[in-house]
């Protein structure tokens, strides 16, 4: 076999490959079981012609996230955001807070610790988001006046910020043992899981409004070809980079001269990859949540107004993506100490000082660079919403939603690709090694 045309179908003759793999398969099994597994005391034929008439709304897309665990109410009702919005906390406050930043630079030991603070505010927020949720339903009746919960008061609402808090904690255990053990990102893998499953679905439901009249075939054509023009679109752009020449000097170790070649930086368009948009959806979900659960006319109106669609959510949600965008890039790339590892080990950019020049230049080609990412970013999950506002589309054909399921399958297979590659060159190197002995 030549090195770098590894295949599928070499997955089975590494056996660690398999492992982590069949493990990844097995840990999202168990979380597409659990959301099915309902919270106690609850109608889930009201709470169901709840959800389907707020098909459309920002419950709509939190329940899309959660994989249809919402509209069921299931133990994994709040999904993983509350995780997340922990996470974009914690981020944010390494700006502004010393003592975290500090622990940003002490390597693994103060990774640790930012990860603790995670959890304990991811905690923090399943408990606020559970106790809204738990009175938001008491108030709720289906047709007829069915109450969504038959048995109000405070042993339901403490038995469901349990449950659903419980739900919460046992996703982030669930994404950080398949990040650990398994292949690729355990919490992007959980919220594509929940996804993918719900998109036969969005399919059926497409057909029939198609078949009742609702859509035309030629409107429902375009949206397939869409679908598929925007995958396309995304794979170009997430593949797409801007290679910066590298050249280092020559340098005599010992009696070894080093250096001299030449190389190249390739810095991504789309550096954060599927974070700004979930990260943005989840400073939008996350307020309202409450706003749309909570009996109060005046957080409903706000909610209203930032329903997928509507002016002021689309500004919003462009502003968020654009934010983290840059936020993101500015954390795993910083130009100052890319430019400083390059001084020291002896590369320059040719035509740019080493140093601060070098630093600048950087800093000018990633902020082009994030800005093109952040508007291609911005334009395919805004567009489809779009068409979602005044079709009707189902939720799941969204841009957001197809920009995560392309970028966590190019992520995973990337990752999949590179143990096969590193497989193939420790055995080339065992080869090597047992014909030199053997001379």
């Amino acid at each position: 076999m030549v090195p770098g045309t590894a295949g599928v179908g070499d997955i089975g003759r590494v056996p660690e490959l398999r492992r982590r793999i069949f493990f990844t398969l097995l840990m999202l099994v168990v979380y597409r079981v659990g959301a099915h597994v309902p919270t106690p005391g609850i109608n889930t034929d009201a709470l169901q012609a709840f959800f389907d008439s707020a098909q459309g709304t920002l419950l709509g897309m939190f329940d899309m996230f959660s994989g249809g665990a919402l509209s069921r109410l299931t133990i994994f009702a709040l999904g993983i955001m509350p995780y997340i919005s922990a996470s974009i906390i914690l981020q944010l406050m390494t700006i502004v807070s010393p003592t975290i930043e500090a622990l940003k630079k002490e390597g693994e030991a103060g990774r640790r610790k930012i990860t603790q603070y995670t959890r304990y505010g991811t905690v923090i927020l399943a408990i606020f988001q559970g106790y809204g949720i738990s009175i938001g339903l008491e108030s709720m009746s289906g047709p007829g006046g069915l109450a969504v919960v038959p048995d109000p008061g405070w042993s339901f609402r403490l038995l469901t910020v349990l449950t659903l808090t419980t739900g919460t904690v046992f996703l982030m255990w669930l994404g950080e043992q398949i990040t650990e053990r398994g292949i690729g990102n355990g919490i992007s893998l959980i919220i594509y899981s929940g996804i993918v499953a719900n998109l036969p679905v969005a399919l059926y439901n497409t057909g029939r409004m198609s078949q009742t009249g609702d859509l035309s075939y030629f409107f429902v054509m375009f949206l397939f070809v869409m679908a598929i023009a925007v995958t396309a679109g995304v794979v170009y752009m997430e593949r797409a980079q801007r290679r910066i020449t590298i050249q280092y000097a020559k340098r005599q170790v010992g009696r070894k001269v080093m250096g001299g070649q030449s190389t190249f930086m390739p810095l991504k368009v789309n550096m954060a990859g599927v974070i700004p948009p979930i990260f943005a959806s989840s400073i939008i979900l996350f307020p309202l949540t409450i706003a749309n659960f909570a009996p109060v006319d005046f957080l409903k109106t706000v909610a209203a107004y930032l329903s997928p669609g509507q002016p002021l959510y689309m500004l919003v949600y462009t502003s968020a993506i654009f934010f983290f965008c840059f936020f993101y890039t500015a954390i795993v790339f910083n130009p100052h100490e890319t430019a400083d590892n390059l001084k020291k080990y002896g590369g320059f950019i040719p035509g740019i000082r080493p140093g601060a020049k070098t630093a600048e230049y950087f800093d000018k080609v990633l902020s082009r660079l994030t800005f093109a990412g952040a508007m291609y970013v911005a334009i395919v999950c805004l567009i489809p919403e779009i068409l979602i506002a005044q079709y009707h589309v189902p939720f799941y054909f969204g841009g957001t939603s197809l920009l995560i399921i392309v970028v966590v399958t190019i992520d995973t297979t990337s990752q999949i690709q590179a143990h096969l590659m590193s497989h193939q060159y420790e055995g080339l190197m065992k080869k090597s090694n047992l014909r030199g002995a053997g001379r």
